[in-house]
C-alpha cells in the first residue's frame, strides 16, 4: 500500500465516482479502476459498492478512508516540515469559516500569501457544526467561526471579538414599542414577520438562546442560508431581521436597532485541533492574532 493508492481512494469517496476522479487526479478512469481494484485484493476486501448509477464506501471502505486522509496528511506534513527547515515555507492550509464572519481574514490571508507565496491555501465556508467536524477529523486546519463552550470542547481557541446582535429593518416599517433611542425588546417584535438563518447557523443559535433566555416564544415567516437575501427580503419590507452589527454595517440603507436587553450576541474567535501547529498554519496564525 501506498501514499498514491490512498489517495485514489479519497478522491473516489469524495467525488462518488470513478470518472470524476479520474477528472480531479487529471489521469485516466482505467488507471483509478486498476488501483482500486489492486488495493482490494490487497487488503482482502471491497472498498466499495458499485452500481449503475453510483459508488458507495462499503464498511471496510468507511474504516479505510479517515485513516487514508489522515495518513496523507501526515506526509504532507513531514514534507512541510523539512521545507520549513531549508527555509522554503511551502504546504497547504485549509481553512473553514462561516458566511458573514471574517473577522480580518483577508487580511491574514493576503499577508501570508506576501510572506509565504509557497503555501497555499484553501478556504471552505460551511455551518459551523459541519466545521467543528472538518477540525475533529482533520480536512480543516484552522477555522474562523463563532462557537458556544460546549462547541469549543477539545479545540484550542482563541477571542477574536465578541459581538451583540441588531435588529435590521426597513426604514418604511414601524416598529413595536420603540423608545426615543430606536431600542427594542425582543417581545415587541415577537409577532412581527421574521427573516431568519437556518439551524445550524451560529446567528441562528445565537437568536434562539436569547429568545430562549428572555421567556419570548416567536415564529420564523422566512428561513434563508444567505445573507444578501436575508438583507433584500428586509429591504422590499417582508419581515426583519436579527444579525451582527458588523454585518449589518454592509446594508447602509437598512435601518438598525439596537436591544435593550437579552441582546443575541456570538464571540468569534481562532480555532484549531489541540497540539502544535504545523509551520503553513503557524504562520498563518501569526496575522490572524
Amino acid at each position: 500500500m501506498d501514499l498514491r493508492q490512498m489517495e485514489v481512494i479519497v478522491a473516489v469517496a469524495d467525488t462518488g465516482g470513478f470518472t470524476a476522479a479520474a477528472r480531479r487526479l487529471h489521469v485516466v478512469q482505467s488507471a483509478v479502476s486498476g488501483t482500486v481494484r489492486a488495493l482490494e485484493r490487497e487488503l482482502g476486501t471491497p472498498l466499495f459498492d458499485r452500481t449503475t448509477h453510483r459508488v458507495a464506501l462499503t464498511p471496510a471502505g468507511e474504516a479505510f478512508v479517515p485513516a487514508a486522509r489522515a495518513t496523507l496528511r501526515a506526509a504532507e506534513l513531514t514534507r512541510e516540515a523539512v521545507d520549513a527547515v531549508k527555509g522554503q515555507l511551502r504546504g497547504r492550509v485549509t481553512v473553514g469559516t462561516m458566511q458573514g464572519v471574517w473577522a480580518g481574514l483577508h487580511h491574514a490571508l493576503a499577508a501570508l500569501r506576501t510572506e509565504h507565496p509557497g503555501v497555499v491555501v484553501q478556504l471552505r465556508q460551511a455551518a459551523v457544526a459541519d466545521i467543528r467536524q472538518a477540525l475533529r477529523d482533520g480536512t480543516v486546519d484552522l477555522a474562523v467561526v463563532a462557537l458556544d463552550r460546549q462547541q469549543q470542547r477539545g479545540l484550542t481557541t482563541r477571542l477574536l471579538s465578541r459581538e451583540d446582535m441588531v435588529l435590521v429593518a426597513s426604514s418604511h416599517r414601524e416598529l413595536p414599542g420603540m423608545n426615543p433611542e430606536q431600542e427594542v425588546d425582543l417581545a415587541d417584535i415577537a409577532r412581527l414577520p421574521m427573516v431568519d438563518f437556518s439551524p445550524g447557523w451560529a446567528i441562528r443559535y445565537a437568536v434562539d438562546r436569547a429568545f430562549r433566555a428572555a421567556g419570548v416564544e416567536r415564529g420564523t415567516t422566512f428561513e434563508v442560508n444567505d445573507i444578501v437575501a436575508a438583507a433584500e427580503l428586509v429591504r422590499n419590507d417582508l419581515g426583519v431581521c436579527i444579525m451582527p452589527r458588523s454585518i449589518a454595517d454592509r446594508f447602509g440603507d437598512l435601518r438598525q436597532h439596537p436591544f435593550r436587553r437579552h441582546a443575541p450576541n456570538w464571540k468569534v474567535m481562532v480555532v484549531r485541533p489541540p497540539g502544535e501547529a504545523p509551520p503553513a498554519v503557524a504562520a498563518l496564525l501569526k496575522h490572524i492574532m
